[in-house]
């Protein structure tokens, strides 16, 4: 088998390098919208609510049918408001992911 030509490799790899950057191009996800960093912040929260309301009347049936103590609706109010916290704490945190992104794409251009 003959060896390839000079010029026929280096037309190779221009071709190979355009692929590869044509195929760079197409992997990165586009900026999230303002509508999908609301539904993220609102899915955060409502699902952390749900999370420690659930938990807090799984606590005031559990010591109702159980143990017959009356801690109704405590135990639902306490891990509401810890739920709301986790919440609160958990859309932070995305925020401050969404700030670092969107800075190191400022920082790319």
């Amino acid at each position: 088998m003959p060896s390839p030509e000079p010029d026929d490799l280096k037309r190779l790899a221009e071709r190979i390098d355009e692929a590869e950057r044509k195929h760079a191009q197409r992997k990165k996800p586009p900026p999230p919208t303002s509508l999908g960093i609301a539904f993220r912040f609102a899915t955060e929260m409502v699902s952390a609510l749900l999370v420690g309301g659930g938990l807090g009347w799984g606590i005031d049936w559990a010591f109702d049918h159980w143990s017959h103590l009356q801690t109704r609706p405590w135990g639902m109010v306490v891990m509401f408001v810890l739920g709301a916290a986790a919440g609160i704490r958990n859309v932070m945190a995305a925020a401050k992911e969404l700030n670092a992104e969107m800075a190191a794409k400022d920082l790319e251009k």
